[in-house]
């Protein structure tokens, strides 16, 4: 018997991601929803297809025989719908010469922006440029969704197979305290004299940003204290001021959050951090993406 069915790119995007995973929270980290929705969202294709494609037992989620079967086929709808989804936009771009640049915070750094733009419009007078400000929620700034077409993020990004980038800024990591905090004496602070206070961490989320800006590599393990989840700028200096934990922040970043009552000192013992320009590799070759990241190179005096 033949069975004529329509299933949905998304629920074979969700069935592609938790086989890769083989655990449905990190899955829903992944693809930005909620646990419970993902596995509902299995059940029902799995329904659908009438075979079940997961085992779940206590050990963890294996993937069945027809779910074995199934994948490779998945993966291939998935990229043959990725280039054709990138070749539409790419299309409609170019019909109505707009580029979208998605940020969570503004680059400032020295006019950073303006210098992009100057450098962009000069080349193509005609492109429209439109920012769109992202919350902290997506480390990717509207990349993943596709609702940018290149974007100023901090690394790591989650599945950053999918992305290329060029890095615009490497800074030292600060640490952001209230200036009451008895560490907001010192000059320099060291990174295991702050392994015991709580931090204020991004949402759940960003993923691997949310570890990187807590540190966990640093931490040789220790888990760490989280006093509170920060979603943007202002929230971090009113949980700050407000005593609930210290953060780490980027050099460039330092005067959104040092107004009244919050100091940053040094911090040794971190790496320094990585400030980017991003894109979809399936949009390399989309000629505004192009012109605006080498204008973001230019800018910043890379080759």
């Amino acid at each position: 018997m033949v069975m004529t069915m329509d299933v949905h790119v998304r629920d074979l995007r969700y069935f592609v991601t938790v086989a890769e995973e083989l655990h449905f929270t990190r899955a829903a980290e992944r693809l930005y929803v909620s646990q419970p929705a993902l596995s509902k969202q299995v059940r029902a294709l799995e329904r659908q297809l009438g075979a079940e494609l997961f085992r779940r037992d206590p050990q963890g989620v294996t993937l069945t025989e027809a779910g074995v079967a199934l994948l490779p086929h998945a993966r291939r709808v998935l990229e043959a719908w990725s280039e054709g989804s990138a070749a539409l936009e790419a299309a409609r771009a170019a019909a109505r010469g707009t580029l979208v640049v998605g940020m969570s915070t503004s680059p400032g750094r020295g006019g950073l922006l303006p210098a992009i733009r100057s450098r962009f419009t000069a080349a193509h007078p005609d492109t429209v440029l439109r920012l769109r400000q992202v919350g902290w929620a997506d480390p990717t700034a509207g990349l993943a969704d596709g609702d940018a077409d290149v974007a100023f993020v901090w690394l790591p990004l989650p599945d950053a197979d999918r992305y290329a980038w060029t890095v615009l800024a490497e800074e030292p990591r600060l640490v952001a305290l209230p200036d009451t905090h008895p560490l907001a004496s010192r000059p320099e602070i060291d990174f295991k004299d702050l392994l015991d206070e709580p931090f204020l961490a991004l949402p759940t989320s960003a993923g691997p940003l949310r570890d990187y800006w807590l540190a966990l590599e640093e931490r040789g393990g220790r888990a760490p204290r989280v006093g509170a989840e920060v979603a943007g700028t202002e929230e971090t200096y009113e949980a700050l001021v407000a005593g609930l934990g210290v953060c780490l922040v980027a050099t460039g970043n330092a005067p959104l959050i040092t107004l009244g009552g919050v100091v940053t000192r040094p911090v040794r013992g971190v790496a320094p951090s990585r400030y980017a320009l991003a894109w979809r590799r399936a949009d390399e070759r989309r000629p505004l993406v192009r012109a605006y990241a080498e204008a973001c190179r230019r800018s910043t005096g890379g080759a």
